[in-house]
């Protein structure tokens, strides 16, 4: 990140500590004349901006709130819906299924909100590629105006550019088959109702020992998609079936501190299970072409 402060045009996430030791996160856009509203008051995006991120800053109404940078994680969760996400703690489990390296060719399909495409415009770099195909208009447009602010905020932000890497398609995958013909994959991302649909499109241009993972909602998705492989006697072969669940603890002093003098003694701790959890949002399936044996 570059060492200034911030910018107009750039993303600033505010933190502010809520009861139960939470923390309460809001993103905005910074510009001129534009104002931040918080539980805690309002903020003008006029004091943020040539402030340097990790400071904390008072509200109108005396609230105290932590400016700084949003990871991409954190962008991804705060930025504008249409569908539900694919969550970064199962975004990072397909990129490791997939093993996608720097310069690969990855095939996505369900652009959603952008969240998925934005990882895998990182993972594979400037000198990769990601195709993403979205069957429905509200959808595709809302993932490109997902990407391309996080894009020129990002420019503004940092010393250089986001990858422009991403080819956004709206279209219905299961009838693309022609497209795919000239085009060599090194991994694919199912993210739709029914995947077996486009499986039979996708398979030939993935290249062998390459990986297709899939998310679905359901185990009976799950199934239809393994009975359909099985069926139709598709060259992949599945590896695992896993959902990807995170057990957020709090730890804190089990009193509050009353003056400076008591953060020098020992004080008793409590230590806890959060009452918020990070449980199943998915299942991911993880499916591995194959070359059939010669007959």
């Amino acid at each position: 990140a570059r060492p200034g402060p911030f910018r107009p045009g750039e993303f600033a996430l505010a933190e502010m500590r809520r009861k139960h030791n939470a923390t309460l996160r809001l993103l905005c856009r910074l510009a001129a004349g534009s104002v931040l509203a918080s539980p805690g008051g309002l903020l003008p995006h006029g004091n943020i901006i040539g402030q340097l991120p990790g400071q904390v800053l008072r509200t109108a109404a005396g609230a105290q709130l932590l400016l700084r940078r949003p990871s991409l994680e954190e962008y991804v969760l705060l930025m504008p819906r249409g569908p539900t996400i694919a969550y970064p703690k199962d975004i990072s489990a397909m990129l490791t299924m997939m093993d996608v390296h720097p310069g690969d060719t990855v095939l996505e399909t369900g652009s959603g909100s952008g969240a998925m495409s934005l990882f895998l415009s990182r993972a594979v770099g400037p000198k990769g590629r990601v195709i993403s195909y979205e069957i429905r208009d509200d959808h595709h447009n809302l993932a490109k105006k997902n990407y391309r602010h996080w894009c020129a905020a990002w420019a503004i932000g940092h010393m250089e550019e986001w990858p422009d890497n991403i080819d956004f398609v709206l279209k219905d995958i299961s009838t693309a088959a022609l497209d795919m013909k000239s085009i060599t994959l090194d991994a694919v991302v199912l993210d739709m109702l029914n995947p077996q649909s486009a499986l039979p499109v996708v398979h030939p241009s993935l290249k062998q020992g390459g990986v297709c993972a899939v998310y679905l909602a359901n185990i009976t998705q799950v199934i239809d998609l393994l009975d359909r492989i099985r069926t139709c006697k598709l060259p992949f072969l599945c590896e695992k079936i896993i959902e990807v669940t995170h057990r957020n603890w709090l730890v804190h002093p089990a009193k509050s501190l009353s003056d400076a003098a008591e953060t020098y003694r020992s004080v008793p701790y409590v230590a806890r299970p959060s009452y918020w959890q990070d449980a199943h949002s998915a299942f991911l399936t993880k499916l591995r072409k194959f070359r059939p044996p010669l007959s």
